[in-house]
């Protein structure tokens, strides 16, 4: 599904989950010092939210809004301070219970409170009813009490009534549905656990998700994200605006930042979803852990921008996929909710950052082809946008799945063969690409005698891709195998250290005249295989040519590899996210150039490109801009000359402002700093 640039959303609106707001700011049931701050947590989140322009139609909340269970007396404090925390908002708060609403689900072995009349009666004297529809817009918002399910309750039938009858008399209506407990979050027939509805509500529930008129699931309680399907359904499981559950930070690689895991704040936030005439865009939101205290005034709000594969328009850059990206484990039962036995759950993490990004393009190993689980998530992320180049050594082989490899997103392959090898599987190839209908990319191997006339005495690491300097003598056998139908193109590696403007011009002359497709790898390792790589803001620079200049050329792609760090093993490097797959400042201006470049426009390039001084020049329909990656210095030297600019973003720090306050702050801050490298795109 891809949301074309120029549709507006019908009407937008918020999901909020988790909020656990305590009776007071300074206090809390729970030992956790993480705990203490969700009040603050929560306001920050309300006064955020309070301020989007526009706003929003309305915000919904997922339950678990305060902390303290009804049978405390502490419950009816918490509730007024929540009244008092949502009070910016001016649009509509709809919310349902979570366990710490109205008690647990029905479970013998946990001595919390469970759901009860009493408690019941409780939440719906300080919210009103626990279960409600509306309508708006064309579509039907449905939101349920899903701590009645399995309870036994008499209210539990009243409801599962009241829900089939929402559903099926919706009409030409979408359905969005809303829940605290998600049916699962890992897959349908899983066991039941502390974090979903347990049998037989749960097939009963995913049977009416799965109706063709349902569009869209959210849940909370894991205080994580995790998306799926159920039938035609996107199923978003959301985290909490106020901390992180301890048990899911078994997926990192890493020791936990701050209290074990429940203080990890990168993962805090919540969601702005964008209804469209056809379909939806749900957008995260990270708050960082961000706090407001009570009595102060409401700060500025920070910058939110918002990219998604369903809206970007680029499809021609990209990330390549080295670390796992699927990865499903068993999560550790380490006490507390989590005692008896381990649950099964999938990183959603890495997915999640795709999304903050905009990245619809990916290069993977064809084992995320042929293995179901990798293979299936291709196929059902495919349905957003996701494109996959899937890379290969030697010809693609026969484990590949037979069905259309367009359904699991496969734009082509990238076959990494020595020059010999390629000529020995020519004809195995062009079968291959006229079977499939997918385009294949030549990736030349580097060879024992290719290294040798490196001047190397010892080579032990592969490298792979035509270089720059090899394309020209090169080229009469590249445009040969191109106009027989034996590939539509080649790899070319372009290591960090080599200037990337040069090399792009190089690269269109080149596909121009050879009549092909080029994969332009660039790489983020440093020179050696013991040397870290760490420059982030260099990293930045090269995704904003990287992006700009896809979009100036339909033969070139550009993949960055790779998406996450690499601190162990070889060549240890910064990439997009980090080992807790938190995004880094390259990811972060991959977003903000996704979002401040929306229109599908190709992007014209100045004449005289590359400029000698570094600068990027272009325009974008009747749209100016110049891309500055220099030196402070440089950099003031050359926004000086640019008269008429409306505005400047530092790609960096994500900060608009005037080009003459830029340039002031430059000034003071190579008085404060000394030079640096600066990466600012200015627009008139």
């Amino acid at each position: 599904m891809t949301i074309r640039p120029a549709d507006a959303p019908l009407f937008t609106f918020v999901v909020v989950a988790d909020t656990h707001v305590n009776e007071s700011d300074d206090t809390s049931t729970s030992p956790c010092l993480t705990n203490r701050l969700a009040n603050e947590r929560a306001r920050f989140v309300f006064q955020d939210i309070a301020a989007m322009d526009p706003p929003p139609s309305f915000v919904i909340h997922l339950g678990d809004i305060v902390h303290p269970v009804p049978s405390l007396p502490a419950f009816h404090d918490a509730v007024a301070l929540f009244k008092e925390i949502v009070a910016p908002l001016t649009v509509p708060l709809h919310v349902i219970p979570g366990n710490h609403d109205v008690g647990d689900k029905r479970i013998d072995w946990m001595p919390a409170d469970q759901v009860c009349a009493s408690h019941l009666e409780k939440y719906r004297a300080a919210f009103g009813a626990d279960w409600l529809a509306f309508d708006h817009g064309g579509v039907r918002f449905v939101l349920l009490n899903s701590l009645l399910l399995n309870s036994g309750l008499p209210d539990e039938l009243r409801q599962r009534d009241w829900l089939e009858a929402q559903i099926s008399g919706a009409g030409d209506q979408r359905v969005f549905l809303f829940m605290h407990y998600p049916p699962y979050i890992y897959r349908p027939d899983e066991r039941g656990n502390y974090d979903n509805v347990d049998e037989p509500a749960r097939s009963w529930l995913l049977g009416l998700a799965g109706r063709p008129n349902v569009e869209a699931v959210f849940a909370g309680h894991v205080h994580n994200f995790w998306y799926d399907r159920i039938g035609d359904a996107e199923f978003y499981m959301l985290p909490s605006t106020a901390f992180m559950r301890h048990d899911f930070a078994e997926f990192y690689r890493v020791a936990p930042s701050v209290e074990f895991g429940r203080g990890d704040v990168e993962k805090f936030g919540y969601f702005v979803v964008d209804v469209y005439a056809d379909g939806h865009v749900a957008y995260s939101v990270r708050t960082m852990g961000e706090r407001a205290r009570r009595f102060d005034a409401p700060g500025p709000r920070p910058v939110r921008r918002r990219a998604h594969p369903k809206t970007s328009t680029f499809d021609r850059v990209g990330v390549e996929l080295r670390h796992p990206w699927t990865e499903s484990m068993q999560i550790t039962s380490t006490g507390g909710v989590q005692e008896f036995g381990r649950k099964w759950a999938r990183n959603d993490y890495p997915l999640l950052a795709l999304w903050e990004m905009g990245a619809r393009l990916s290069k993977v190993p064809d084992l995320d082809l042929i293995e179901p689980e990798s293979r299936e998530r291709m196929q059902l992320l495919a349905r957003l946008g996701h494109r996959y180049l899937v890379t290969t050594l030697g010809a693609p082989g026969r484990r590949l799945p037979r069905s259309p490899l367009q359904a699991f997103g496969v734009d082509g392959f990238e076959v990494n063969i020595t020059l010999a090898g390629f000529e020995a599987q020519r004809a195995t190839l062009n079968a291959f690409r006229r079977e499939t209908g997918v385009q294949i990319l030549y990736s030349k191997i580097l060879t024992y005698d290719d290294s040798r006339l490196e001047g190397q005495h010892f080579s032990h690491f592969v490298k792979a891709g035509f270089t720059v300097e090899e394309l020209e003598p090169c080229r009469e056998m590249i445009s040969a195998a191109c106009a027989a139908g034996d590939i539509d193109g080649i790899t070319v590696r372009i290591e960090a250290d080599h200037a990337l403007l040069p090399a792009a011009a190089e690269l269109m002359q080149f596909a121009q005249q050879a009549d092909c497709l080029i994969l332009a790898s660039l790489k983020l390792s440093g020179p050696g295989l013991a040397i870290e790589r760490n420059d982030d803001v260099a990293n930045v620079a090269a995704v904003a040519r990287a992006l700009i200049l896809s979009r100036a050329s339909t033969r070139i792609r550009y993949v960055f590899d790779t998406f996450m760090d690499v601190d162990r093993g070889y060549f240890p490097r910064h990439a997009f996210i980090d080992r807790r797959f938190n995004p880094r400042p390259a990811a972060h201006a991959f977003t903000t150039l996704t979002a401040l470049l929306p229109t599908a426009e190709p992007v014209v390039l100045a004449p005289g490109f590359p400029q000698a001084d570094g600068a990027l020049a272009f325009s974008v329909g009747a749209t100016s801009y110049l891309l500055v990656c220099a030196d402070t210095t440089q950099a003031m030297s050359q926004l000086s000359l640019r008269g008429g600019c409306k505005a400047s973003v530092d790609l960096v720090s994500d900060r608009t402002e005037p080009l003459d306050a830029l340039v002031a702050r430059l000034t003071e801050s190579l008085e404060r700093r000394g030079e640096r490298l600066e990466v600012v795109l200015v627009h008139w």
